[in-house]
């Protein structure tokens, strides 16, 4: 039996997937279920149980016996949200009670960190887990997770396997219920099918030109790759870097955005809005070594190949994952 929290979300749902093709269908699915577009992420997956959220550590501790393992990938993810209580409860105090009991019984446990924690890069984007307490995180989204991984890092009784994931900027199917928070290439679709064209924030530092800031963005498809490895892997506990290794822009986005449409590119600019100005990420680069010191060799799409499957097969189709 495998569990699965936020299995009604993107990157949740996306492991369903993943696991059903491999052959894998006795999964617990935990989730508030409350969202029925988010719902229809795991329509038409094999699966054992639903558990909601709030039930699930009691469940947990009573049906032990059978978890082989444990992806905690549910959160609150919304990075415009200022409730420090909310994430305190939602990302902090629930993932804790998840590890000790996964401590208590022996279960392997693989949870969701972010690259928000990283906050401007004043200590760069390697994943040495010597610099977790000088990172400095831009929201209380961000501080959520950093507070958690140097939790992690403190505790004497830790599972036998674990592992912290900061996702960077993630895309592809099944995020189409995050509205705000979804990726830019959905968006970008959406505004070209409405519009024609595409509105990128502007550039508020001298130092980057309009569209010309850089993420990391990283396919779903490769997310979950990394985490059915790590599955198998069990070893080399430790916090990881999960990215494509390579920035990009948001002009790149949006360019390869309309090439997948057939499309001449339209864009023009718009002010970043005032609640997430003084904290937006200008540049986001994952180091990758250290996930690949540790035997995971496969290939990260590029960008183009990304983005193109993405348009092509799911968007463009109304498609789930």
């Amino acid at each position: 039996m495998i569990i699965i929290t936020g299995a009604a979300g993107f990157i949740g749902s996306c492991i369903v997937q993943k696991l059903n093709e491999e052959g894998y269908y006795d999964l617990v699915l935990v989730d508030d279920f409350s969202n029925p577009e988010k719902n229809k992420n795991f329509e038409g997956k094999r699966f054992s149980k639903q558990v909601h959220r709030d039930d699930f550590p009691s469940w947990l501790r009573s049906n032990q016996l059978h978890v082989q393992f444990v992806f905690h990938i549910g959160a609150r993810t919304d990075t415009t949200e200022f409730d420090v209580e909310l994430f305190n409860k939602l990302n902090l105090d629930y993932t804790k009670e998840l590890w000790n009991i996964c401590v208590e019984f022996g279960l392997p446990f693989v949870y969701a960190s972010s690259a928000a924690t990283y906050g401007l890069g004043e200590q760069g984007y390697d994943d040495d887990e010597s610099k977790i307490p000088l990172l400095k995180p831009l929201n209380p989204y961000g501080d959520s997770k950093n507070e958690f991984d140097k939790w992690a890092l403190d505790q004497e009784r830790k599972p036998y396997f674990w592992a912290g994931l900061k996702f960077f900027n993630v895309y592809g199917p099944n995020e189409y219920h995050k509205g705000r928070m979804a990726s830019v290439i959905m968006h970008t679709f959406h505004q070209i099918k409405k519009t024609g064209s595409m509105k990128l924030f502007k550039s508020h530092k001298p130092e980057f030109n309009d569209g010309e800031q850089m993420r990391d963005f990283v396919y779903v498809k490769d997310v979950i790759n990394v985490l059915y490895f790590l599955m198998h892997h069990r070893k080399d506990s430790g916090i990881y870097n999960l990215g494509s290794g390579k920035a990009r822009t948001f002009l790149d986005l949006a360019t390869n955005t309309f090439r997948a449409l057939e499309k001449e590119p339209e864009i023009s600019f718009i002010p970043t809005p005032e609640d997430i100005r003084e904290t937006y990420q200008y540049f986001t680069e994952a180091r990758m070594e250290k996930l690949q010191s540790i035997g995971y060799t496969q290939a990260f799409h590029s960008l183009e190949d990304g983005v193109e499957d993405y348009v092509k097969n799911y968007l463009s189709e109304g498609k789930y994952f």
